[in-house]
């Protein structure tokens, strides 16, 4: 039983041993695999880092060219709010220069027709005869009834009809 005991004994300690020995390769492997892990942690924690600066640099980028844009945006309304300002003096000074216009027109056009009503009809007759159809109409339109018969009459007939047509209108 001795010699049982003692191979049994000897048998378990080898077993030991090489167990022993496959442990100790175990924590080797895993020390080494550790260290590989170390540098690998390292390497994404600077990775990491850098993404972070570079979205920190990015983000003040970012608010740099939006405070930009927004300077020229106000740059933009003055510039536009001036603009209308001016284009609504203009509007009124045109609208301004418009009445002034229709005003002396008015006025020259009441000046004519007193130059024509004082004239003879037959002077008239043939000054308007000799004038484009619109001219002639916009005089004739200034004058009193009777001073206008007066003048068709010593005109050319087909002239006074078209005349007296394009006042009817």
């Amino acid at each position: 039983m001795r010699i049982i005991f003692i191979i049994f004994f000897s048998i378990t300690s080898l077993i030991a041993i090489q167990t022993s020995d496959r442990l100790f390769d175990c924590t080797e492997i895993f020390k080494e695999r550790k260290s590989e892990l170390l540098v690998e942690l390292e390497r994404i924690d600077e990775q990491k880092q850098a993404l972070n600066a570079l979205k920190i640099a990015t983000d003040e980028l970012l608010k740099k060219k939006e405070v930009r844009i927004n300077q020229r945006e106000g740059e933009i309304d003055s510039k536009l709010e001036t603009i209308t300002q001016k284009e609504n003096s203009i509007k009124k000074m045109l609208a301004k220069n418009e009445n002034i216009l229709k005003e002396m027109k008015k006025i020259k056009m009441n000046k004519i027709a007193q130059t024509f009503a004082k004239m003879k009809s037959a002077s008239a007759a043939n000054i308007l005869a000799d004038m484009k159809e619109k001219e002639a109409l916009v005089i004739l339109q200034s004058l009193k009834a009777k001073v206008i018969g007066k003048i068709l009459a010593k005109m050319d007939a087909k002239k006074a009809s078209k005349l007296t047509v394009l006042l009817s209108k």
